[in-house]
């Protein structure tokens, strides 16, 4: 079994809290590839939690990720070259005149690709039109379909990877 497979529901608690304390700490660091700050605030750690609005990740998928975390912010702040970027039009919550609305924007998806410690890691970093660039996913470079037990990268889709 991999350091990364799920155990048991209470370490998958211990995990969840530790990460989300750890993810409190962190704030912004800076991107050398970008040369400005990423900020880590709360749709990163929402999307680590969720595929969507109300659509909750496996504890599986989210003990992954949230284990991997600590390696975020090391990524960012090392990576020098970005390995994807992609641009794509999403409909954004946004928060305009005291209301939320949903409202189609721009949005750029920049991919980081590190190995550390032996782990190899995806990070995403999002952006909304011309927006500040934050923190919104990490991914497990890898992992294998238990169809035809192939490795798969990943979907594809940025927004729900």
């Amino acid at each position: 079994m991999g350091k990364f497979n799920l155990k048991d529901e209470q370490d998958f608690e211990k995990v969840r809290t530790d990460a989300e304390t750890f993810y409190a700490t962190i704030g912004e660091t800076h991107c050398p590839y970008f040369n400005e700050k990423i900020s880590f605030n709360a749709p990163g750690l929402k999307h680590l939690k969720f595929k969507s609005d109300k659509v909750a990740r496996s504890h599986t998928e989210q003990y992954a990720r949230l284990k991997l975390l600590a390696f975020a912010p090391q990524v960012i702040s090392l990576s020098r070259t970005v390995q994807g970027i992609w641009h794509t039009k999403h409909f954004e919550r946004i928060r305009m005149h005291s209301r939320t609305d949903t409202v189609l924007k721009l949005v750029s998806y920049y991919e980081f690709i590190a190995v550390l410690e032996n782990v190899r890691v995806k990070v995403i970093v999002k952006q909304v039109d011309d927006g500040e660039k934050f923190f919104w996913s990490i991914i497990p470079y890898w992992k294998i379909d238990s169809i035809n037990s192939r490795r798969v990268l990943h979907s594809g889709n940025p927004e729900s990877d």
